[in-house]
């Protein structure tokens, strides 16, 4: 039914064999895995490389599938989260080329989904951004059909500082603008990365975008997060968000998960929900990040059954 994993990029100083290695010992089934280009990160969660895609040679695919095979731990996807439409011409086009390394990785290891955003330029509307996004958008999923690889575009409006204001660097956070993407692009290949911690935030259902959007899903996010409502009433929605809401391990915040898997199970889906780890109180240590997969894994296992 679902399998329970973890994004790797929680675990920036471990190599691929140390990650898997962590995966198998606390018991978790899969692990979404950073591909991002090797270098400087440029924000939290970012930078982290644990296959570069840049030098992906026959050997090394069967190399990172015997490591997989011999741990049991399966990848869920492949992960990069960049701004494609940055205002930056070349991020943007960086962004873009990496992108489709990636992809081209996904499908040479013998996977189906790579996972991102689709980016923004913030300092635009979304009907200004419009354009671009199709002209960028609609030969990556041409690709994605000749790959046979499905893309799942997570719903982080990535609204997290001055730079970021007031747009976000991702267009994709919203059903309303999901409707509009998937009726321009209506490729099956093109879909959904949901994770509800980012609804939740935004101040939106997030438990019937499951249901309309079931057919869209390919990959899921298990983040939680805890709204501050004095905060919020304090400085109101167009305050920077890190202002009123914190992301938390699931079961620490304000997601109710007994009710998002029975509603994400009845929708149809079946597939990994890889839980997403931004919660500050664990990053000081190597060991404490350990912690903090241990935990959630614990927690969601009430809902995921292992083997399923």
């Amino acid at each position: 039914m679902f399998s329970l994993g973890f994004v790797s990029a929680i675990l920036p100083e471990q190599s691929l064999s140390e990650v898997l290695d962590i995966a198998q010992r606390i018991g978790y089934d899969c692990v979404e895995v950073m591909c991002w280009p090797v270098g400087k990160a440029d924000r939290r969660y970012a930078g982290v490389t644990h296959i570069d895609v840049t030098n992906l040679t026959d050997a090394k695919v069967a190399e990172i599938q015997r490591e997989v095979s011999n741990r049991g731990v399966q990848i869920s996807g492949l992960g990069y989260y960049p701004n494609a439409l940055s205002p930056n011409p070349e991020e943007s086009a960086t962004a873009v080329a990496q992108i489709r390394r990636v992809m081209e990785a996904t499908a040479a290891l013998g996977l189906t989904r790579f996972n991102t955003f689709v980016g923004r330029d913030w300092t635009r509307t979304v009907d200004d951004n419009w354009p671009r996004f199709l002209d960028t958008w609609g030969p990556l999923v041409e690709l994605a059909e000749k790959l046979q690889i499905n893309i799942g575009i997570e719903n982080c409006p990535m609204i997290f500082g001055t730079d970021e204001w007031p747009g976000g660097k991702n267009l994709a956070h919203s059903p309303g603008i999901w409707r509009r993407m998937f009726r321009d692009l209506p490729s099956p290949r093109f879909g959904l990365n949901f994770d509800p911690s980012h609804l939740v935030w935004l101040q939106m259902d997030y438990l019937n975008p499951l249901r309309e959007f079931a057919s869209r899903i390919s990959h899921v996010h298990a983040k939680d997060v805890r709204v501050d409502r004095h905060l919020l009433n304090e400085w109101g929605i167009l305050a920077f968000p890190k202002v009123y809401h914190t992301p938390k391990l699931p079961g620490t915040g304000d997601v109710d998960w007994g009710k998002f898997f029975s509603v994400l199970g009845d929708a149809g889906y079946r597939g990994p929900v890889c839980v997403e780890v931004e919660d500050r109180i664990f990053e000081g240590s190597v060991e404490n990040r350990i912690r903090a997969l241990q935990q959630s894994y614990n927690y969601l296992r009430q809902y995921i059954a292992a083997g399923t």
